[in-house]
This record gives structure tokens, sequence and C-alpha cells, in this order.
């Protein structure tokens, strides 16, 4: 199991089983909504995700009809995106994570859109859009 928390605190979560595909995003959008130079994603079972405490103190932001990306509304702390097009997984922002996981990231995503300050020196392959088989 893994735990998680927004900022503040206003928000926990737990995740009863694997993280998938995660990935380091720099398209501009995920730059945009973290604040950072990339943000790191993974995949989640939407069975396997429980919202501890917290549920009136998300809002949600609709980036495209059926995207929703949701935070804390208090702190601002993305905690995750749910796809009406996958209802099944929900795509949690790992930077929440209060506990060491044991997947690790697969791939830099978007690479070309990465912010021209970055330098990355991690030895993860690189593609310009989704790594294969996505």
């Amino acid at each position: 199991m893994y735990q998680g928390a927004c900022l503040c605190g206003a928000v926990e979560v737990e995740i009863h089983g694997p993280i998938s595909s995660i990935i380091h995003c720099h398209c501009s959008l995920c730059r945009k909504s973290s604040g950072t130079a990339f943000a790191t994603n993974g995949f989640v079972q939407r069975a396997d995700f429980k919202l501890v405490k917290g549920e009136a103190e998300l809002s949600q932001f609709a980036f495209k009809p059926g995207r929703l990306r949701h935070f804390c509304r208090h702190c601002g702390s993305p905690v995750y995106s749910s796809n009406a097009q996958d209802p099944s997984r929900l795509r949690l922002r790992l930077g929440i994570l209060t506990t060491d996981i044991s997947e690790r990231p697969i791939s830099h995503n978007f690479y070309s859109s990465k912010a021209n300050w970055e330098d990355l020196d991690a030895a993860l392959p690189r593609y310009d859009s989704f790594e294969p088989g996505r």
C-alpha cells in the first residue's frame, strides 16, 4: 500500500495496488500545471485508489471535455487526473506520495518540449511523444 497527501494535508490518499507506466512528462501543459520542469505521473486502477480524507477539499479543472485534473482547493497540490474515456484508471501525480514506491519511471516524454533550462542526465529513453505502446 502507498500513502500520499497534498501539501497542506487536507487531502489524503491510499493506493492498494501497483503504479504503472510511470513517466516524466515535459509537455508544456504538465509544466504549467505543476510549476516545474516536468511532472512525474503514473497510472493506478481506480479500484485501487482510496480517498482517505478530504473529498470535499478537492476541486477540479476540465482541461478538455471528459478530462479532469483534481487538486486540493486549499494548497493547489495536484493529486490525480481522470479521463472519461478511460474510467478504470487514474493518472496519479507521484509527488503527492509520502511512502516509497517500488516501481520506477520508464521514460521522459515530450522531450522536445522540455524547458530550455532543464538539463536531463537520467539514462532513460527519450521520446518526442508518448512512450511506445501507449
